[in-house]
């Protein structure tokens, strides 16, 4: 029986980096190259010991977080959202199982609105005179935060199972 340490103590870093990206964004609106980074690499001894296989597994993975990240780029190419938000989705996506991407861009667009209403609230009481940023990588962070503790909370959604 091999032990789950190693793929327990990996899902608990990405959720402190991406709980990072959240503050991060959230006080100064930038998520750092090097965050995301982070993110991103750490995903590959995941895999490994979460038990994916490269084909077919990781490979879907991989095209998955492209996808969401070329879907969330042309949002940055409409002046939607920030370069650093992009680069988070597709570093947090490479820890969302397959079966549960989806899901996980329901949780991030409720996520997101709802920290787009308490951003309106906030230009409703404060009236700043800076154009308003909405910090989307706390929505993002939540997707994240969401997919990792899906082996804890869904019984029938493990995902570290192949």
């Amino acid at each position: 029986m091999t032990s789950h340490l190693p793929q327990l103590l990996l899902m608990m870093l990405a959720a402190i980096l991406m709980i990072c990206s959240a503050i991060s964004d959230l006080r100064w609106r930038e998520i750092s190259n090097g965050l995301n980074g982070l993110i991103a690499v750490f995903a590959i001894p995941f895999w490994y010991f979460a038990g994916w296989s490269l084909w077919p597994h990781a490979t879907i993975v991989v095209g998955v977080a492209l996808a969401a990240f070329a879907f969330f780029l042309l949002l940055y190419a409409l002046g939607g959202m920030g370069g650093g938000d992009v680069k988070n989705v597709f570093a947090i996506f490479l820890w969302v199982p397959t079966p549960i991407a989806t899901q996980a861009l329901m949780v991030m667009a409720l996520a997101g609105a709802a920290v787009s209403a308490a951003m309106l609230v906030h230009q409703i009481v404060k009236r700043p005179k800076d154009k308003p940023e909405v910090p989307y990588g706390v929505a993002i962070a939540a997707a994240g935060l969401w997919a990792l503790h899906q082996q804890y909370l869904n019984q029938f959604q493990v995902i570290g199972s192949s």
